[in-house]
């Protein structure tokens, strides 16, 4: 995935865990987003201890609706 663009691997990033809220396994998604991001060079600064608060945040809490918009509102 490094040779792809950042618009290419943030997409794909948010398909992958978008396929996880449509499954209604909302903690796989924040984790699989999470891992996802950090593994472009340059995605990986999205990791911030704000998002991974955030995506812990919405993960604990189990609530779909809020990792669908949080992860459709990442650019």
């Amino acid at each position: 995935m490094s040779d792809d663009s950042r618009a290419d691997h943030l997409a794909w990033a948010k398909a992958r865990a978008l396929e996880y809220v449509d499954a209604g396994n909302v903690l796989q998604a924040m984790a699989s987003l999470t891992s996802d991001l950090t593994k472009h060079d340059e995605t990986h600064k999205l990791v911030t201890r704000h998002l991974f608060a955030e995506t812990t945040r919405i993960a604990i809490g189990g609530d779909m609706e809020a990792a669908r918009a949080f992860i459709d509102g990442l650019a």
